[in-house]
Order: C-alpha cells, then structure tokens, then sequence
C-alpha cells in the first residue's frame, strides 16, 4: 500500500510518499540477518578460542566489545536522525556491517577479528534504533502497531535462527562462513536508496562529549558486570555523573534532560526492560541447560529454542491489529502477566524434560514479543516529535544494557551456586526472575494509572 505520510519529526511540514508494507517487510529482513548476526557468533567462540590459542578473559573481548559498540550505535544513531536522513544513516549502517562482514571471511587473527567485530556492531547497532524512528515517523498511529509487532518479531526470528545457522555452519563449514550469511545485506542497499523516503537534511548539531561521557559510562558498568573490574566501575559512575552534568548545560543535549522528568516515558520503559532481562538471561541459560542438563548438542539445542521464535513471528501480525484497533493498555496489563507464568513455570519445570523446557520457551517468546511491540508502539505515541529519536534510543540503549546486566548476573549466579545440583541452580535463577517480572506488573499498572488521568499524546 503507497500512501502520503507526514513526517512527523519535521512537525507535520513534508509530505512524503512510502510504500508502509514493503517498507516494513525491508526492515523486518534487515532485522532478522542483524540479530542472526548477533547471536551465530556466541556459539563459534569456543572455535575461534581454540584456532587463536586464547584465554577465556580475551576471547570474552570479541562479545564484549560488540556488544559495547553495538549499544553506543543504537543511540547515537537515532539521535543523529533528529537532523540527518534516515536513509542516509540506514546506507551507513548497513554498509559498515556487510563490508565488515566480507573482510571478515578474510581475518587471521585476533586483533584484526575483534576490529571486524567492533566495525559490524558499529553499523548492527543502527538497524534496530532507524527502524523504529522510520515507523514512528511514518506510519500512521492507526497502523503503527501491526509494523511494529513485525519489527519485534523479526527480533525474536532472528534469535531463534541464529542458534540454529550458527550451530550448523560452525560444525559443518566453519566460523568463517558466518561472516558471508552477514554480507548478504549488501544486497539490500540498492532496496533502502529506492525504499526509504528521502529527506531533507535539518539544523541540528551532535553533542560528542556526552556521546563519550554516556559511551565510558556504560562500557565502564558493562566491564564491571562482565569482568568484576570495580576500576571499571569509579569510571564508569565518574563518567555518567559528567554525562548527568552535560546535557543539562548543553544547548543540544545527546540525550534530552526532559526524557528523565518524563515519568510515563520512564515508568513504560521500565516494563520493556525486564522483559528484555528476562529474554536475555533465558537465551543466555537455555544452550547451557539444554547441553549440560539434557546432553542436546548445539544444533539440538538451537532447534528447541526455534519454535518460540517462529510461533512469536505468526502470533505478531494478528497482535498488530489488535493494537491498531484497541490500543496498547489491554496488551500492557495482561501481557506481563503471561512472562510472569513463563517464569514461574521455567522455576518449578525446567527440570523435568527439554519438551516442557520447548513449550514453556513458546509461552515466554511470544509473551515478550507482544509485550515490547506494544511498549515500543505506546512509546511512539507518548513522546513529542522532537523526542521521539533520543527517547527511542535511551530505551534501546536501556533495554541493551538491562540485557547484560540479565547475563551478568545469571552468569555470577550459577557461580555462587556450584556446589548444588543444576536443576536446581537453575530453578532458583528463574524465581529471581520472577521478582523482576513482578515489580514490571508493578509499574506496567503505575503507567495504566497514570494514562487515566490524562489524555494520550499522538
């Protein structure tokens, strides 16, 4: 369907012409080969380990500094799309992650395979952040939900595919290959230049200081989380408390002072972030349970994770049109709910057999798949136009940063717990899950409260 939209960040003053279904479908694409990307390489880590001859604290480098990069790019690029176009970012993005991905296949050693990592999280970090600018700039709010339930969809398809391919080009052709999945999104540029609306450049300027005070500041609590360095930690505080100091004296602040008054905007977020806490600590423990607990190889393992991630894909069209024609409130009171039950039942049956752990993972998969459709959705909806780049990517950066700090913990927590059985290490990690999913309730209700006593922004 081609329709004339306005452009919202520009205050309704162009008007543009995009093709919403194809654009969206791009997109979900695009997404899907970027979070593969994500998750293909977690499992050739023991490979590279061996091939380079590296210790444990130095292959964990390879994660960590994608993952630290990859979170600095979701909100500097969607804070440069406040006055930059979105196709031209989309172009950059995509262009650092696939020409990254080709000298991938050609890289040696370990210095040249973490520069490759960095550059492809440099341009990964853009795809998530640009999608959901694009679709709230775009779509029309009476539409918005259906494009972005596919979104997060993609998401979940993506984490649900990259187990699988990963496993299975590892064990049969090599880590290598896992570059050349990657690169295949160079094929889609050609698609983005004709696609994506074109803009007109706006006024704006970039705040580098507190782009580097907020980048040291998470990379110093990530590296504390990852590698129990309390240095780590006095900077990473030392820089956030500059950051906290320079967007309040900034004229073009890199994140907006106001997001942080804003009490819906952070009360909402917050029932996005458990569920990404949640879905990251199950995605981190589900391989370890299913190999160690069950004997399952990697592949195995990845097949079992799949149908979650393929059942959220279905579910997620029919979803979007429910949002689209009765709004996020019902999908934001009951939805928690249903990851509350996941959790629990993930405490009480993990132990019992990998089907229990395949069926209870589909409950889960596609309760958070809803749930951050509808955050998302509901967020673009609340936010002013001139926030809605900054907000979208302080909560992506948010939601990356509650993700690792769901894999640090539970990675510290089947530590403390060596000495007993794993079945029930595990167990006890899901009844803390449980706590977080329960305060989510908490706040997903205190926003419900506070959107009846006043009128939703579009």
């Amino acid at each position: 369907m081609t329709l004339k939209m306005k452009n919202s960040s520009d205050h309704g003053k162009d008007q543009v012409v995009m093709n919403e279904g194809v654009v969206t479908l791009l997109l979900g694409i695009t997404i899907v080969l970027v979070i593969m990307n994500t998750m293909m390489f977690n499992l050739a880590l023991p490979a590279v380990s061996k091939d380079f001859h590296l210790s444990a604290s130095s292959t964990s480098w390879i994660v960590t500094g994608y993952s630290i990069v990859f979170a600095m790019a979701s909100i500097t690029y969607s804070r440069l799309a406040d006055f930059i176009p979105i196709r031209r970012l989309f172009i950059i993005g995509i262009l650092f992650l696939s020409l990254a991905a080709i000298a991938g296949l050609f890289s040696h050693n370990f210095i040249m395979l973490l520069i490759v990592r960095i550059l492809q999280a440099s341009g990964a970090g853009s795809i998530p952040a640009l999608s959901l600018n694009l679709i709230s700039r775009y779509v029309p709010i009476e539409r918005r939900g259906k494009a972005m339930a596919l979104i997060m969809s993609s998401i979940s398809l993506g984490l649900g595919l990259g187990p699988v391919v990963g496993g299975a080009i590892v064990e049969y052709l090599g880590w290598h290959i896992l570059f050349a999945v990657t690169a295949v999104t160079l094929l889609l540029v050609p698609f983005f230049v004709v696609l994506i609306p074109k803009e007109e450049p706006r006024k704006g300027s970039f705040d580098a200081l507190g782009a580097l005070f907020i980048g040291v500041g998470t990379t110093g609590l990530l590296l504390f989380l990852t590698n129990h360095s309390w240095l780590m930690l006095l900077i990473g505080l030392i820089a956030l408390a500059l950051f906290i100091v320079r967007i309040r004296a900034a004229k073009e602040p890199f994140v907006l002072p106001s997001l942080f008054k804003n009490r819906s905007f952070l009360i909402l977020g917050a029932v996005g972030i458990a569920a990404y806490l949640c879905s990251f600590a199950t995605l981190f423990l589900m391989p370890q349970i299913l190999v160690k607990q069950y004997g399952l190889s990697a592949i195995q393992a990845g097949l079992v994770i799949f149908p979650g991630s393929i059942l959220a894909v279905f579910v997620s069209r029919r979803v979007g049109r429910i949002i689209d024609a009765r709004g996020n409130n019902t999908i934001i009171r009951f939805l928690p709910l249903f990851l509350l039950a996941s959790v629990i039942l993930f405490a009480l049956f993990e132990g019992t057999s990998f089907v229990s752990i395949l069926l209870i993972y589909m409950l889960m998969s596609v309760s958070i798949t809803i749930l951050n459709s509808s955050v998302s959705n509901e967020m673009s909806r609340i936010l002013l136009p001139s926030q809605l780049g900054s907000g979208l990517g302080l909560f992506q950066l948010l939601q990356f940063f509650s993700g690792a700090f769901g894999v640090a913990v539970t990675a510290s927590a089947l530590v403390w717990q060596k000495n007993i059985p794993l079945a029930s290490a595990y167990s006890n990690i899901y009844w803390g899950l449980t706590i977080v999913v329960l305060l989510s309730i908490g706040c997903a209700l205190g926003y419900l409260r506070s959107t009846l006593r006043k009128p939703q922004m579009a």
